[in-house]
């Protein structure tokens, strides 16, 4: 099968929506806890710094780790049958959380269901790439991305709406329990072909082992475009981490009912989403084509154009229109986002490790952007309110609105770099 194929393989979009929905899930199960954040933090005598340790590191850590790992084994076993055991894996230890009693009950089973989540995208992301063309690619990888604000809308709504009538533990119980058949379904779907170069294919015919490490280093070395566009996306997941607080935010500061507000932002951020990642794919494959520069610097426009309305969005008060026009900008600016960058990543990555550099890109956005987000946010609320400040969620949340500015001149950076990149990747 050749890289230049134009048509996508057959059942290749049938494919593509039952892995946006097993990513739909795979959201849903990983934004529940901060989500209930206002059920649980005050049922389990939390403070907001064990509840970013447990939305963060602890999550986080074992999911960046395990990412690189099962990125490494999706290069070289059955995919299917890999995401149907990290799926089961996940899916128990969902079920398992409902049971907790506390940070270390809690604890536990987060750090392991990192470990489940970690497969998914990383083989996710290579069987698409095998089955859209690269012209494709932006789309497929944003549809499937769709599952980011479906998945975070759905647990809110969730949060919102079946919190209050069956209670936190049974949401945990039964979302786990569709997780396990959902499982059982994957182990029988096929493999999909792997699209390869020439020199791959003679790789694997000769049993060479490829050499990983030194293919990602060389990447990043040779391709600069590929190294500012992954610190590009490691900048803006710091306030992505940081708003694990937002419904605390909600409640606590802007003085809305939790379970109303977990089911309004919810819908909105189905809604904006969505619309993000169909506006992101599309819009970033046209952006390409019509000029030439690359993804990363339609992402620059993007993210410039946005920047000011989420730093008005954590000033205003509840009723404030801009306050609803930010939660629904931070929903489009987060569809947006994933489509162009991850094509971008599997462009300028090496074919024969693509799902590895996938890995690695997803471990910066985590462990760095994600795990520093959300863990130093809670632990700078908890000082700032004991050092009396008057509201520390909006400060913290301000603050790391701001850092994740940086992604703007790096996605810029890399837009520029994206051409002279791609053509020298072409004649590798």
């Amino acid at each position: 099968m050749s890289g230049d194929d134009d048509a996508p393989v057959p059942g290749a979009y049938p494919f593509l929506v039952l892995l946006t929905l097993l990513n739909v899930m795979n959201f849903v199960d990983r934004q529940l806890l901060a989500s209930f954040s206002n059920f649980i933090i005050p049922e389990l005598g939390l403070t907001d710094g064990e509840f970013g340790l447990l939305t963060g590191l602890i999550f986080i850590i074992f999911y960046a780790a395990m990412g690189l790992f099962t990125g490494a084994l999706a290069d070289r076993v059955h995919r299917p049958r890999l995401v149907a055991a990290g799926l089961l894996l996940w899916s128990v230890l969902t079920a398992a959380s409902g049971a907790a009693r506390g940070f270390i009950s809690l604890a536990i089973p987060r750090m392991f269901i990192g470990v489940g989540e970690s497969v998914l995208t990383p083989a996710s992301m290579s069987m698409l790439a095998d089955r859209f063309p690269a012209k494709r690619l932006g789309f497929a990888s944003g549809f499937y991305y769709m599952g980011v604000p479906i998945g975070v809308g759905v647990s809110l709504i969730i949060a919102g709406n079946l919190g209050p009538l069956i209670g936190w533990r049974n949401c945990f119980y039964v979302l786990g329990a569709i997780g396990v058949a959902f499982a059982g379904l994957m182990f029988f779907v096929k493999e999909t072909p792997r699209r390869e170069t020439v020199a791959v294919a003679a790789q694997r015919a000769s049993g060479e082992r490829p050499k990983l490490l030194p293919q990602l280093v060389g990447a990043l070395k040779t391709y600069p475009s590929l190294g500012l566009t992954i610190a590009g996306g490691v900048a803006l997941h710091f306030i992505l981490g940081a708003a694990a607080f937002d419904q605390r935010w909600y409640a606590v500061e802007r003085g809305f009912d939790a379970a109303w507000i977990a089911n309004v932002s919810g819908w909105i951020f189905v809604v904006f989403g969505v619309g993000g990642n169909l506006f992101g794919g599309w819009a970033s494959d046209a952006f390409q084509r019509v000029t030439g520069q690359g993804r990363p610097m339609f992402l620059f426009w993007v993210m410039l154009v946005l920047f000011p309305v989420n730093i008005v969005y954590r000033l205003v008060p509840g009723d404030s229109i801009w306050f609803w026009i930010g939660i629904a900008a931070g929903a489009f600016q987060l569809g947006t986002f994933y489509g162009p960058t991850f094509s971008t990543v599997q462009e300028l990555a090496p074919a024969r490790a693509r799902a590895t550099v996938v890995a690695f890109y997803i471990l910066c956005l985590n462990l760095i952007g994600l795990g520093i987000g959300v863990t130093a946010a809670g632990f700078t609320i908890d000082w700032m309110r004991a050092e009396g400040w008057p509201e520390p969620y909006s400060a913290t949340l301000l603050s790391f609105t701001l850092l994740s500015g940086l992604a703007i001149p790096l996605f810029l950076l890399a837009g520029l770099r994206f051409t002279k990149d791609k053509a020298r990747l072409a004649v590798v």
